[in-house]
């Protein structure tokens, strides 16, 4: 008889023959499908019927006979959910390519702006004015407290909470600028002016600096603050210059100067109305301001001659020092010290959503509500039209278009102490680095990122030729650079 069967997947020995129980706990019924004979001879001899695997299409079974382990053990490190790992290609487990934030996005900027519901984009003058009116009131009435009770164990206290509230005027005059506190330019001019002038800032001069910021945010060579520098332009700078921008704690303190005279490697004050930052049409704004600010730096004076200088430095000088020191690290913090690399771009590389995309969230506690929400930044660099007591639902509606182009921050206690962290984790104590780091940049051609090598300074070598080193970071660059 013959040897062989045709199986489900091709030609197998038959099994040995053993007896089949008829009853007891191994009885099984017979197949279905059995061998049969019409001879009788044969059947007559009465041998045990095999069963042949059944062949109907219901209960075939193609599957490979392969051995595998039920379960495969997690690398050690990785989660054992599987992060990382898109699934299995034939048996194996596929990495996932890693997110590359340097790469163009797979949307487009009317993604995101059909994504935020049609009311976060309504301006109401009243709230804006509320706002304005709550602030003005908290700021009077910290300096009368303070002048009354006249103690050393109160101003402390009383500059930290007057200069966070001399922050929170400055974003109110940073929505007038914007044109989102309302929709009324004269009344947006107004209440910027003197918002912006008790503080001593020009408020267009500003204004118009700080459009150019936000058309060009995220453009290593056009955006106007705290960008990177060039190695060129770091070697140009004086001792004093390189250790006021580069050293703790005077780079917090740098707005003063920046205002007089811009950032390293740019020319202009916003004072000058001939400055290359303003067009002609823009001079008359510009004096405008300067006249205010001049008008409000007299009204200090005259203040100081009254109620003598040092008052006037405890109740006004200290607490407008806080404010700088709070709007560079704000400012700072919105673009730069992520623990993921940030690309920087130039030339065809650099678009406005790429370079919005570049910027980041952070989370400070209860301050948020004090600075009018001005941590949801990335919105507000997309869309600056948008009002600040609308930019957290916009950005929770934001959040499925974006994906990993939005980096959630950090969860801020109730003081945002956290944040100094992350400034000190930039600077570069350890091996005489140049201090207030700069970000990585991306290639113009080829958007790669490169990362620096802590402390190494000028000259220090990476993966590529065309690479030529920065302050603080790699600046991935060609010869036409």
């Amino acid at each position: 008889m013959a040897a062989w069967v045709i199986s489900e997947c091709g030609l197998k020995p038959l099994p040995p023959v053993f007896a089949r129980p008829r009853t007891g706990a191994f009885a099984s019924r017979p197949s279905k499908f059995q061998v049969s004979s019409t001879n009788k001879g044969v059947a007559d001899l009465k041998l045990p019927l095999r069963s042949v695997p059944s062949c109907s299409l219901g209960e075939r079974n193609w599957a490979l006979k392969v051995s595998a382990p039920l379960r495969v053990a997690p690398i050690e490190g990785e989660d054992e959910r599987g992060e990382g790992i898109s699934g299995l290609v034939n048996g194996f487990e596929e990495e996932q390519p890693q997110f590359d934030p340097g790469a163009p996005p797979p949307f487009k900027l009317a993604d995101i702006r059909a994504a935020i519901p049609k009311h976060c984009w309504v301006k109401d003058p009243w709230k804006s004015m509320s706002y304005v009116v709550r602030d003005v009131v908290v700021v009077f009435g910290l300096a009368a407290a303070a002048a009354y009770l006249n103690n050393w164990l109160v101003w402390p206290l009383y500059w930290l909470a007057q200069g966070t509230m001399f922050w929170a005027l400055f974003v109110l005059g940073h929505d007038c600028g914007h044109g989102s506190f309302s929709n009324n330019p004269k009344l947006n001019s107004v209440a910027g002016h003197l918002l912006h002038s008790s503080i001593l800032v020009p408020y267009h001069g500003w204004r118009i600096s700080h459009r150019t910021h936000h058309q060009n945010h995220g453009h290593v060579e056009n955006d106007e603050s705290w960008h990177p520098l060039s190695e060129k332009i770091y070697k140009s700078l004086d001792n004093m210059t390189k250790t006021l921008r580069f050293t703790l704690p005077f780079p917090l303190l740098a707005y003063p100067i920046y205002l007089w005279s811009r950032s390293p490697g740019k020319t202009g004050s916003h004072f000058d109305p001939k400055s290359d930052l303003f067009v002609p049409s823009e001079r008359k704004d510009v004096i405008t301001s300067t006249v205010c600010w001049l008008a409000m730096a007299a009204l200090l004076v005259g203040l100081g001659f009254v109620m003598g200088p040092m008052q006037l430095l405890k109740l006004y000088g200290v607490p407008y020092m806080g404010f700088v020191m709070w709007l560079d690290l704000v400012t700072y913090l919105h673009h730069h010290g992520h623990e993921d690399k940030l690309p920087w771009y130039r030339g065809k590389e650099w678009s406005y959503l790429r370079g919005g995309l570049t910027t980041l969230d952070r989370d400070y506690g209860w301050i948020n509500n004090i600075h009018h929400d001005i941590g949801t930044h990335v919105i507000h660099h997309l869309f600056p039209q948008i009002p600040h007591y609308h930019l957290i639902e916009a950005t929770e509606a934001a959040k499925p278009v974006l994906g990993k182009y939005y980096r959630e921050p950090k969860k801020s206690a109730p003081l945002p102490i956290h944040l100094i962290g992350d400034l000190l984790i930039k600077l570069n104590f350890k091996r005489g680095g140049y201090g207030f780091g700069q970000p990585l940049l991306a290639c113009a051609l080829c958007s790669k990122l490169w990362e620096a090598v802590a402390g190494a300074g000028f000259g220090a070598t990476a993966e590529a030729s065309c690479v030529r080193e920065f302050v603080g970071h790699s600046y991935h660059t060609h010869s036409d650079f």
